[in-house]
């Protein structure tokens, strides 16, 4: 028999309808019970009651630390049921003070560091009170200033705000995630925002821009410099959103370069270990050696010490500024609930005057609860000056009567409170000294009584109140700015050749693309080790902080930084693996020099041109087009035209055997193209790939021409170059038979 459920009473709703709602309720209440800090008082509310329960505890800042497992236990236990080490954890960032630019909490043992700020001791080891600037928040707490409400489980009442004197909620800032929106508040300094406060008061229609003078950006606890300009920082105020660059702070002593003062959140031990990587890729060579000297006194101390007094310091902590986080960005989002319960992104103006509304909400209602207690005071003592005026009347109704009260409310007209008073009052109360005494409190609270009227029938005396206060508060815990704001350009990291060591290197490419680095200019690439079915294809000479260009068979040119290739110790590494050139493309040649060298670029169909190296140069995988080649033939190996000679000549060769030599200042000079023709030959054999130029060499007029002709080698001297030379696209004459088949051209020093 199957058993059927009982829906009866049951609510249902579509999934759709459920899950949406759920959804929304969650959100609703990470935003406002979690995440975002209350423009008041400017805290959270896991922040909020673990300082409201240790005020409960009685842990003022003159009082002896307590167990900081004995807060956490009051705060979860009363007030906030949500998990230990979460509550612990926001307690402790109350009282690190490299997180908190003013801290609340006044910790005692191992509460973490700015290294590592997770690095705290569990709570049973630690012991905790609340600091002197805790009573900016909790000083008129019991003074009517703030509503209340039942805890979670409606057995205690606990502040839904407190009565903060000054904008927490942008000295010490705030950072928190929700569903759909984020809080990142910075801190900020109390004599400026003080100062912002003021202006605000006295001049209401006062601009952003009037504010950012006194207010001149963030002021983090670990100090740095703000290096964002004031126009930049004004518009991040004026939109509530944006971000700050903020640089870390050194010093030279000595030969050494010491970093003192760190961006806010940055930790030396991982800005260590970047600068370390790139010593190790050998990317930093400026750099000889680093050392941690961070102690309890000098919180942050880390010492880098240059290759050499030759190096360029600012220029080294340029680059250190903008491959580490020595320099980074710090966001802004001035996203807090409002006063009206609701989260808004506010600029710096709303978000000041908002709070100034609340605090003088607050200074209101404490002068009105005081008004109420003075009032009820001066009732009392009136009652007891009758009793006192009319004391042998009083005694003997009392003596008399079994319920004294009535009678004396009714004899005396007393209200019940008065009447209950007089029959509170002790013998020794009754003693004449006793009426001078409440004349003279009479007289006081009339005083204050009037000064409490006064102030709450006058808008200007009500502001003026708050000014006195912002001030004195400023006084008693302000200080200077920790943060400067510096003018200073964005950081730039150095060149990659500017920072590798110079030395003279061999680049070598294979026929099937493997390409190698050999130490020195005397190396013969031809006799080194090569893969199975591979053979020297080109080489090239320069040095290793120089760019490498390969060039394709296509005519497109790749760069490769020369300090990354493979030693030639080995066989080499294909270049497929760095570069992505056309599918069945080959490698036909490499360049390597400075951006103004000169190089001779030609295709097999016998057109070239001389172009800059630097314009060979480029930035992706894929290479740049920088020689258009007629198909079916391909590029050949480019060739060096060697600095400040004017007598150059270009000798080029067709697989027919002709040779023509001719002055290389007829080769016209392009960025990019297909070029002049360089050695005349017909197009339709051009064309059927059945002529071709296989090869060129550049000499000068006291070298000899070094022909390569299969296994064979001859060279050329001046006098017998003379029957080859003519002007540019002319046919050649035939080289000698047996001498025709040529490989490979190149000038003879010999």
């Amino acid at each position: 028999m199957q058993n059927s459920l009982n829906l009866e009473g049951v609510e249902r709703l579509p999934l759709a309808e459920f899950a949406e709602k759920a959804y929304l309720d969650y959100s609703m209440y990470v935003i406002l019970d979690r995440a975002l800090p209350h423009i008041g008082d400017g805290l959270k509310p896991v922040q909020r009651r673990i300082v409201y329960a240790m005020s409960e505890l009685g842990l003022s800042a003159v009082s002896k630390h307590k167990k900081s497992a004995r807060t956490v236990g009051d705060v979860i236990g009363k007030y906030h049921p949500h998990g230990d080490s979460a509550c612990y954890e926001a307690m402790v960032h109350m009282a690190q003070p490299f997180a908190f630019r003013y801290p609340v909490v006044d910790g005692q043992g191992n509460w973490g560091s700015q290294d590592d700020p997770k690095s705290f001791a569990a709570m049973r080891y630690t012991e905790a009170r609340l600091t002197p600037y805790a009573a900016v928040l909790l000083s008129e707490l019991g003074q009517g200033t703030v509503d209340w409400g039942m805890n979670f489980d409606g057995s205690l009442e606990e502040p839904l705000v407190l009565p903060a004197r000054l904008p927490n909620v942008l000295l010490n800032g705030a950072t928190g995630i929700a569903v759909g929106m984020s809080t990142d508040i910075p801190p900020h300094n109390l004599h400026e925002v003080v100062d912002a406060c003021i202006l605000l008061l006295t001049k209401p229609r006062s601009t952003i821009a009037d504010l950012c003078r006194l207010i001149r950006g963030p002021d983090f606890p670990t100090g740095g410099e703000i290096i964002s300009t004031p126009d930049e920082i004004r518009q991040i105020y004026e939109s509530g959103t944006g971000s700050v660059r903020v640089r870390a702070r050194y010093q030279r002593e000595d030969d050494a370069i010491v970093i003192t003062e760190l961006p806010h959140q940055s930790a030396g031990p991982k800005i260590l270990e970047q600068i370390a990587a790139q010593m190790n890729a050998k990317k930093l060579p400026l750099v000889e050696d680093l050392r941690d000297e961070s102690d309890h006194e000098n919180p942050t101390r880390l010492v880098v010490i240059p290759r050499s007094r030759r190096v360029d310091v600012e220029a080294l902590m340029a680059h250190l500024f903008a491959t580490t986080d020595l320099e980074r960005s710090v966001r802004l989002n001035l996203n807090v609930i409002g006063l009206d319960g609701r989260p808004g992104v506010r600029d710096l103006r709303s978000l000041l005057k908002d709070w100034l509304t609340y605090r003088t909400d607050v200074v209101e209602r404490r002068l009105q609860f005081r008004l109420k207690k003075v009032t009820d005071r001066l009732h009392v003592l009136k009652g007891l000056m009758t009793a006192f005026l009319n004391i042998d009347e009083v005694i003997a109704i009392i003596r008399k009567e079994d319920e004294p009260k009535p009678v004396l409310m009714k004899r005396f007209r007393l209200s019940e409170i008065q009447a209950e008073a007089i029959l509170n009052l002790r013998l020794r109360n009754l003693a004449r000294l006793e009426e001078v005494k409440i004349k003279s409190e009479q007289s006081e609270l009339n005083k204050e009584r009037k000064a409490l009227e006064t102030t709450l029938g006058s808008k200007a005396r009500l502001k003026t109140l708050v000014k006195k206060e912002l001030q004195e508060d400023a006084r008693r815990f302000g200080d200077e700015r920790r943060t400067d704001i510096v003018d200073r350009p964005a950081a730039q990291a150095l060149d990659e050749t500017v920072l590798v060591a110079s030395e003279p290197i061999t680049v070598v490419l294979s026929a099937r693309g493997f390409a190698r680095a050999a130490k020195g200019h005397e190396i013969d690439a031809a006799v080194l080790s090569y893969k199975a079915g591979d053979e020297f294809q080109a080489a090239a000479r320069g040095r290793t902080n120089q760019q490498t260009v390969f060039l394709d068979s296509t005519g497109r040119a790749y760069t490769v930084p020369a300090h990354t290739l493979p030693s030639a110790r080995g066989q080499g590494e294909p270049l497929s693996g760095k570069l992505n050139p056309p599918e069945g493309a080959g490698f036909s040649g490499v360049a390597l020099g400075g951006v103004d060298d000169r190089i001779l670029l030609a295709s097999g169909a016998g057109y070239g041109f001389i172009a800059r190296l630097g314009d060979l140069h480029s930035r992706t995988r894929s290479g740049k087009k920088v020689l258009t080649v007629p198909a079916p033939t391909v590029a050949l190996a480019p060739v060096p035209v060697p600095a400040g000679d004017d007598s150059l000549w270009l000798a080029v060769a067709s697989n027919e055997g002709r040779l023509l030599i001719f002055p290389l200042d007829e080769v016209p000079e392009l960025p990019r193209g297909k070029g002049q023709k360089l050695i005349g030959m017909p197009s339709k054999r051009v064309r059927a790939g059945e002529e071709k130029m296989v090869a060129m060499a550049v000499i000068n007029e006291e070298q000899a021409l070094k022909i390569v002709a299969g296994q064979r080698t001859m060279s050329l001297r001046q006098a017998d170059m003379e029957r080859y030379e003519g002007s540019r696209g002319l046919r050649g004459a035939l080289l000698p038979r047996g001498w025709r088949n040529v490989v490979r051209m190149d000038a003879d020093q010999g």
